[in-house]
């Protein structure tokens, strides 16, 4: 049943003014943004999150749903990953991360074995097709793969919930 869960979208790191500097201090409040934005569908009675494992705002979203899951055990992390080596080229502490949250999570779904064309489009698909909401932190670009999420989501008529890294973070 897709009526419990969420499945997130969103930028990697380089697409933020930040870059991967995580102590930066709109980095900070995007994170904190991004909890309360996860509290919220959780009052609502989402207990399944999907999060596709790229660097950047799936990584995010996943490390507060494991933090929210030690007092809230009905919580439960869906790592879908587009292909096995996904990390492969990641930095070693990324890659360190990535593997600690596939050992946590509830489940671990591997859409290809190997990467292929359209293997990163595949992985968001299969996750919206899962959930009943889409949780995105998107700049509004039409570009790229959290706008083609975005729209494959509104196409099937799911709730978004849109977090703008810049604008959300001003107000």
């Amino acid at each position: 049943m897709i009526d419990n869960c969420c499945a997130f979208t969103g930028h990697r790191p380089k697409k933020f003014p930040w870059g991967y500097d995580e102590s930066d201090s709109r980095c900070v409040e995007l994170k904190a943004m991004l909890k309360r934005k996860i509290q919220k569908l959780i009052e609502v009675g989402v207990t399944d999150f999907y999060s596709g494992m790229a660097e950047g705002t799936d990584t995010w979203a996943a490390l507060i749903v494991l933090e929210l899951r030690k007092t809230n055990p009905a919580l439960k992390l869906h790592c879908v990953v587009p292909f096995k080596g996904q990390a492969d080229k990641w930095t070693a502490s990324a890659r360190r991360l990535y593997k600690k949250i596939l050992r946590k999570a509830d489940t671990v779904t591997y859409i290809s074995e190997d990467y292929h064309d359209g293997c990163m489009m595949e992985r968001n698909r299969y996750m919206v097709d899962h959930a009943a909401y889409l949780l995105a932190v998107y700049n509004g670009e039409w570009r790229g793969g959290t706008a083609a999420t975005v729209r494959y989501a509104r196409k099937l008529g799911r709730e978004i919930v849109v977090i703008e890294p810049l604008s959300d973070l001003s107000n």
